[in-house]
């Protein structure tokens, strides 16, 4: 799922993805929120409160604000820099990297939050920004931007439209792809929930705080382990079934 790209890149490939990060996604969004009532998933509403602050000549006060947006957009950037810089490296997959890196800051999150004792939480929010950023432009490449992971308000309206596509079958005669596509945004908004409820669980039931965090990247890491081990296998098999093959002839 993180290897295949292009036209080799499947809806079974996408599903597993997007389930897996979407379900990150929530529980980072829930855990932040419930840690220092951020959104720590998308800057849509920090955006809002930043021009908000500078309408209202409140400059500096807005520049947390501007802070967490920067943060996402470096998350970004720096996803997609790490992609580019070693793609040319084919034995490299190089979505590992910004995956790795995003696993590295939610342990950090996570373990510093039991070390120190922190009075102001917006150098966190900045990290898990910055994390999402990662997340969702390294899955935005690697499904082509197919699948988006870290907020829900573009997959409502993708959904909301494709359902409406599906009464008008003269005018979208391609229903299985309407239907995969559909498929495909009720997965990551499920898992998006999904994650969000053990999140909330974790952190308020077992008041495991900002340690649920350790989760998300505990299902990251062996996620690509996963994936590798999977690949390895099926090279293998089909390494096997050649050697038979030329045997034979």
């Amino acid at each position: 799922m993180f290897r295949h790209q292009g036209k080799s890149r499947t809806l079974k490939h996408n599903l597993h993805i997007a389930t897996i990060l979407s379900f990150v996604a929530g529980m980072v969004n829930v855990t932040g929120f419930l840690s220092f009532q951020q959104l720590t998933t998308n800057v849509t509403g920090h955006f809002a409160l930043f021009i908000n602050d500078v309408a209202n000549f409140e400059v500096w006060k807005g520049t947390i604000y501007f802070l967490y947006i920067f943060s996402f957009l470096l998350g970004s950037f720096s996803s997609s820099f790490l992609i580019e810089k070693y793609r040319a490296n084919k034995r490299l997959n190089v979505y590992v990297l910004p995956t790795l890196l995003e696993s590295f800051i939610l342990v950090l999150v996570a373990v510093s939050s039991n070390m120190l004792a922190m009075s102001s939480y917006d150098i966190i929010a900045c990290l898990l920004l910055f994390a999402m950023g990662l997340q969702n432009s390294y899955v935005t490449k690697i499904s082509n931007a197919v699948v988006r992971t870290t907020h829900l308000t573009g997959l409502f309206t993708d959904l909301g439209i494709e359902i409406s596509q599906l009464f008008f079958p003269k005018l979208y005669p391609n229903r299985v792809k309407l239907k995969a596509n559909i498929k495909l945004r009720s997965y990551i908004i499920l898992f998006f929930f999904a994650g969000g409820l053990a999140g909330g669980f974790f952190y308020s039931k077992l008041d495991m705080k900002l340690n649920t965090l350790l989760f998300g990247a505990l299902i990251l890491i062996i996620s690509l382990f996963y994936d590798d081990f999977r690949y390895r296998l099926i090279k293998s098999r089909r390494k096997y079934k050649q050697s038979r093959i030329s045997m034979a002839d």
